[in-house]
């Protein structure tokens, strides 16, 4: 089972070598210009049908060009149960900026991500976003946090699976912080299955408030999905619960404020 593979190291990042400062350079180099190409290339490809489609192509080509200018590897695993033509609501733990590269590059099927609007202000790279037909989320304004909501509901009734960090900030600690009930309300509306996701290794690439590159394995484990109607929304506290546990499983991470 994927649950009993031992987990890679989280802590502490690797020292700063020649490698690493070679890394650092070429990866933020294609984190400029690449993010320039890409929202360059999304305006004119948002309006060819069908939209948002070729949007997340360009993503999936950004995200696997930042990967390999950084030296990062990433392997991912999907369970027996996961249909990668399947519509569902995937709920991912966040540490690093390199979560979302990493994931763009390995969730199979059409998904579309649910992202902080500050990221939507970048020039180009929130192009691509937009483009892509990714959901800006702002926590601070409960209209916009409900328009949000909104869009992420219209691509699930469209089959398009909804992809978002339920924590809702990345981690400084390494540990799994408090999830939110957003995707799980989203879950529960549409009766859609859950499938946890763990990402190991991106902390050691670049932790958060870092803007250093250190080159290393980064795996990213889709779990088993869980069908919340089992739970319903009365027993919402019960299935968050069994998410969080299962995504610290996938992760190899403790759960904050967890008892030793």
């Amino acid at each position: 089972m994927a649950e009993q593979k031992a987990p890679l190291p989280t802590d502490p990042v690797p020292r700063f070598g020649f490698g690493a400062w070679l890394m650092t350079v070429t990866g933020n180099a294609w984190l400029l210009f690449g993010s320039i190409l890409l929202g360059s290339l999304s305006v004119p490809a948002s309006w060819v049908p069908p939209r948002g489609s070729w949007g997340f192509v360009l993503m999936r080509y950004w995200a696997r060009g930042l990967l390999k200018a950084s030296g990062v590897e990433v392997s991912a695993e999907l369970p027996q149960g996961f249909d990668p033509q399947g519509n569902y609501v995937l709920l991912a733990n966040h540490q690093s900026m390199f979560d979302i590269p990493a994931l763009l590059s390995t969730v199979p099927g059409p998904v579309r991500m649910m992202a902080k609007r500050s990221l939507f202000r970048l020039p180009f790279f929130g192009w691509g976003l937009a483009a892509a037909g990714f959901v800006p989320v702002d926590r601070e304004d409960g209209s916009k946090a409900r328009q949000a909501f909104a869009s992420a509901s219209a691509h699930l009734s469209a089959g398009t699976s909804i992809l978002l960090f339920p924590e809702g900030t990345r981690s400084r600690t390494g540990e799994l912080l408090d999830l939110q009930r957003g995707g799980f309300l989203l879950a529960i509306r549409h009766g859609l299955q859950i499938v946890p996701v763990g990402i190991r290794g991106t902390r050691q690439v670049q932790p958060r408030g870092r803007w250093d590159i250190r080159p290393g394995p980064v795996e990213v484990r889709f779990g088993e999905p869980i069908d919340p109607a089992a739970y319903g929304v009365r027993r919402m506290n019960p299935l968050i619960g069994e998410v969080e546990r299962r995504i610290a499983v996938l992760a190899g991470l403790p759960v904050a404020g967890a008892p030793d």
